[in-house]
């Protein structure tokens, strides 16, 4: 009897996937297991597999397209089995969202631009790909050119195809240029992209958190000169490489353990005490911010969060980030140091009580036993859910968490 495969709820913040890849074509036959599709979600595309056997009847969201969860993915049975009366009978919200489209710019009248000479571009060093006419009046292009273009905000009928018939291939989305939108004075212009779904995540969540969690601020000053020295020495070691984000990590686990207040989340009608100490790392992709979570922070060395977070980095940058990867963090990092920010406030990671922005270090003259001297500082500000956390708490947890960082042999005990 035939059954429906629907669109599965891959993560808790997904309200709809998109079918990045089909890896079975209709009259297939699906053992239990086999990798029927690539799911995109708002935070990672993941494998999916089937929990049923039988052939591939029917699918429902072609790749590309977009779907809410819960709707009509595909249909397996018996070869030959009508559908018919399952997608007529099926109640569940609309099966495919159509793929949404850079909206058309609105036309606006303005007075006539000034030609101005435009020098030609200069020719690139590499051949151009030979492009084939495509006479059928529609965009064609693989289902990785397509999602490629929309990674970057291109539109994708713009680029032409080299393929064979005029398909866009993948060449022609990494070799575009979009031509300028400064050829001309005296003229309005601009350009819409989609919002993805990992922005849309992202916009409501923060949103809830900024509107919801009433936010207050904490800033303070690290004297580096110790920690730039302890990681000097560490770095001399052979195979080994941490960073000073690792170094404000482990500082922060140790910190924690000593003010769980600051470790806390508002559960609405409680106030949950976390034992353990996860930590959220914000890192930033293409598309927005993913916060993969290192877990049990404090029972582990310099070295051991040092490769866990680069191997979270690469898989969030590869989309390759599993939703056990991003849940249950008790405290969130967010660090712009490396792009040259010298200090920021951060949005609250909900349900977190707090988040820890880390600025870049300065050289910059200090006094030190009554005299001028070069120093290196970095600040530090922390954001505090308010209905968690008092301003006297996170006081002490900064100081606790600088203490820690000026004298790192104390993160060894």
């Amino acid at each position: 009897m035939a059954e429906i495969v629907r669109m599965p709820r891959l993560s808790d913040t997904m309200t709809e996937g998109t079918v990045a890849q089909w890896h079975k074509k209709v009259g297939d036959p699906i053992a239990e297991g086999d990798l029927l599709a690539e799911i995109e979600t708002d935070k990672a595309t993941m494998e999916f597999e089937s929990f049923q056997e039988g052939v591939l009847l029917h699918i429902g969201v072609e790749e590309g397209a977009t779907a809410a969860v819960d709707s009509i993915l595909a249909i397996l049975g018996e070869k030959g089995e009508d559908v018919k009366s399952l997608l007529e009978a099926d109640v569940t919200p609309a099966q495919v969202a159509e793929v949404e489209k850079p909206a058309a710019v609105e036309k606006v009248s303005v007075p006539t631009p000034v030609e101005i000479p435009v020098a030609a571009p200069v020719a690139a060093s590499v051949s151009a790909p030979v492009q084939t006419s495509n006479t059928s009046g529609r965009t064609v292009a693989s289902p990785l050119a397509k999602r490629l273009a929309q990674e970057k905000g291109l539109d994708i009928a713009s680029i032409a195809g080299s393929g064979d018939g005029g398909r866009i291939i993948k060449r022609d989305v990494d070799t575009y240029q979009a031509p300028s939108v400064f050829a001309s004075v005296n003229q309005e212009s601009f350009t819409e992209e989609p919002v993805s779904q990992m922005r849309k995540v992202i916009a409501r969540r923060l949103a809830e958190s900024k509107f919801s969690a009433p936010h207050f601020y904490l800033s303070i000053s690290v004297d580096m000169d110790n920690a730039i020295a302890a990681r000097k020495a560490i770095n001399a070691l052979p195979d080994t490489k941490v960073s000073f984000n690792d170094l404000v990590v482990k500082a922060c686990a140790m910190a924690l353990r000593e003010h769980p207040t600051v470790n806390s989340s508002w559960r609405e009608d409680v106030i949950r005490r976390n034992q353990h100490v996860n930590i959220g790392i914000a890192v930033a992709v293409d598309d927005g911010l993913l916060v993969p979570v290192v877990r049990f922070t404090d029972t582990k060395s310099l070295t051991g969060i040092s490769g866990e977070v680069k191997e979270y980095a690469q898989k969030a940058k590869d989309k390759k980030l599993q939703p056990s990867d991003w849940e249950g963090s008790t405290f969130t990092i967010s660090n712009l140091g490396m792009f040259g920010i010298d200090e920021f406030t951060a949005i609250i990671n909900t349900p977190d009580a707090c988040i820890l922005a880390v600025g870049g270090i300065q050289q910059i003259p200090v006094v030190k036993d009554g005299q001028v001297v070069p120093g290196n500082v970095m600040k530090l500000n922390l954001s505090c859910d308010h209905r968690v956390v008092d301003g006297a708490s996170g006081a002490a947890f900064l100081n606790t968490l600088k203490t820690y960082l000026q004298n790192p042999v104390t993160m060894l005990k």
